[in-house]
């Protein structure tokens, strides 16, 4: 037994070499059994699928191999799937980190977090909601991960001026008798819990106060996720989904910057209300003090944390010459990717020849103004001052923090996917394996929608949301060309849903950098994040059946989505024909 055990730890320790090697050869079959280019193009997504979900190589490493399984297996030619890595949209994707970069090297962010703070209270619901808008706000433009490691010092603080020393507070969830109650009572340094007299009082103020502190944590990274979905850019599912929309469907341009946040933002803030009630009311942030002012132990607490506040944002001082450059550009930057081609009135687009400037090229024009405006306001009497000192010019960013913060890595993932896509594009893959969805079919187009948020967002639990979405986008997008509904209409709930991953710590690195500040438990993200996910379901199914189907015309096929666009193969298989949904009838 004890051999066995042995034996059992060795095969642990090199698991990720035993995946390498065994999956390429597990899946050999599907290179004999299947025609010959699906079964090819099946065998390289699976294999990658295999490597992004259990990260046998580095996620950008994976995302490397269509440039050479692709062309060596006859699938793709070298010349269509490398440049797939360096599409418009990737550099979209690039001058939004570039601009997140710029916001942190000057603290803009840390600004706007305690501003919201300050404004919405310190009571723990309102706190809790103050986090959460905080969270998701900065989570539009910069990545949820950054967004969640800024956030949780900030909340930590607040939470010791609340509630004192974790250490002490879990050590009083424990406390049984009066002797021990006593005792506790002499270590405690707040005045608010000398007023407790027995130990059931200590405990059960404890376990209110560790509640909230588990509620104020697990907030941070659940609103980061929901905010990134309310830009093009606040998270990588979305530019997957302009990606494959532009290989698709070139004649589509339903989607841009500013159509996507009309139709996503709307979605996020009523998602983010829901979320906010629901784990308020979990974790004990929802009762009468929410309105009423109570003069109490709590209140002098809360009067404690509302002064730490104001003391860090004092400590800020004026907003400098930097800041407010920052946040000049930073509104330039939304302000023109929302009036490019905003579909209800003309954009400023219209000034250039058609179909030349994209929301690439708008990002790209801001960013790069930035590696050479000046950080320090200038000054033409410094030019005549011979005793002015002579320093150094320094611009709001330099290439050196640019190529610190941005994580490079998610480009060349996003690169991956977009060659994945066009691999099951042109082998006829993604047909074949949407033909054989018909089942889909036979149920209402509502309930079709909430199957594949629900499937999406379970899936997305065990794997990145990048994997996910490159994975399924291109059978989605087949599926609903074969059956006739408006590709939009499957596309963009699955796109959402991939950012839906709330019930486990593996699930999303802001999960993770939560966790392991050692305060969560796993039972706490799946008690919380399972709820979370059918609210969010229940969110998007609203948002496509309503705003969302007036925007995007869903209950009609689309021209730019006829037969001519899809791949040959899907003409090539025998299925019952399938009569289109009929989006009227909802």
């Amino acid at each position: 037994m004890e051999t066995i055990s042995t034996f059992a730890k060795k095969l642990w320790c090199v698991k990720k070499q035993l995946i390498l090697f065994l999956t390429p050869l597990i899946l050999l079959p599907l290179l004999f059994g299947l025609p010959e280019k699906e079964g090819k193009c099946l065998y390289v997504v699976l294999l990658m699928a295999v490597f992004w979900c259990t990260e046998a190589l580095p996620l950008a490493v994976t995302a490397m191999l269509p440039v050479c399984l692709f062309p060596t297996m006859g699938i793709l030619p070298s010349k269509k799937v490398c440049p797939q890595y360096f599409l418009d949209t990737n550099f979209l994707f690039l001058s939004g980190l570039v601009m997140a970069s710029a916001i942190e090297e000057w603290g803009l962010h840390r600004r706007i977090a305690l501003k919201v703070l300050k404004i919405v209270g310190v009571k723990p619901a309102w706190l809790i909601l103050g986090m959460m808008i905080t969270s998701a706000f900065l989570s539009m433009w910069l990545s949820n991960t950054a967004t969640t490691a800024m956030m949780l010092p900030i909340a930590n603080a607040i939470l010791e001026s609340l509630f004192g020393d974790l250490a002490t507070l879990k050590e009083n969830c424990k406390v049984k008798d009066e002797t021990e109650a006593r005792v506790k009572l002499h270590a405690l340094k707040h005045k608010q819990t000398e007023q407790l007299n027995t130990a059931e009082e200590i405990r059960t103020e404890s376990e209110y106060q560790m509640k909230v502190w588990k509620g104020f944590l697990i907030c941070i990274p659940y609103a980061a996720s929901i905010g990134g979905t309310a830009t093009l850019t606040g998270t990588a599912p979305n530019l997957i989904l302009i990606g494959q929309l532009k290989s698709y469907f070139p004649e589509c341009d339903l989607i841009n910057f500013g159509s996507w946040f009309a139709f996503a933002f709307p979605l996020m803030v009523f998602f983010l209300i829901l979320g906010w009630l629901w784990i308020s009311f979990l974790y004990g942030g929802l009762n009468t003090r929410l309105c009423v002012k109570k003069q109490d132990e709590r209140a002098q607490a809360e009067a404690k944390a509302e002064a730490v506040i104001d003391e860090d944002y004092r400590k800020l001082g004026p907003i400098n010459f930097a800041e407010g450059a920052i946040a000049f550009f930073f509104i330039l930057f939304a302000v023109l990717l929302f009036t490019r081609d905003p579909k209800f009135v003309t954009g400023w687009s219209t000034f250039f020849n058609k179909g030349y400037v994209s929301d690439a090229t708008t990002g790209v024009i801001i960013v790069s103004i930035l590696f050479f405006f000046p950080s320090q306001k200038p000054s033409l009497s410094w030019w005549f001052d011979s005793r002015a000192p002579n320093t150094p010019y320094v611009p709001l960013l330099s290439w050196k923090k640019a190529q610190e913060c941005v994580p490079w890595n998610i480009i060349l993932l996003l690169g991956g996917g977009f060659a994945m896509a066009k691999g099951c594009e042109e082998s006829g893959l993604a047909a074949w394996i949407g033909a054989y969805l018909q089942p889909i079919a036979q149920v209402p187009p509502a309930v079709a929608v909430m199957f594949i948020t629900a499937f999406l967002a379970c899936f997305t639990e065990f794997a990145s949301n990048t994997a996910t979405i490159i994975i399924f986008l291109p059978v989605i997008a087949e599926l609903a060309m074969f059956v006739k509904v408006n590709p939009l209409y499957f596309m963009i709930p699955a796109t959402t849903g991939c950012s839906f991953a709330f019930m486990l710590p593996v699930s999303t690195p802001p999960n993770s950098i939560a966790f392991a500040s050692g305060h969560l438990l796993v039972k706490d993200m799946v008690k919380t994040g399972f709820v979370m996910n059918i609210l969010g379901i229940l969110s998007v199914s609203l948002a496509m059946n309503t705003w969302g189907r007036a925007m995007f015309s869903l209950e009609t096929y689309p021209d730019w989505a006829r037969p001519v666009n899809m791949s040959s193969t899907v003409t090539d298989i025998q299925l019952p024909s399938v009569p289109p949904f009929n989006l009227t009838s909802l």
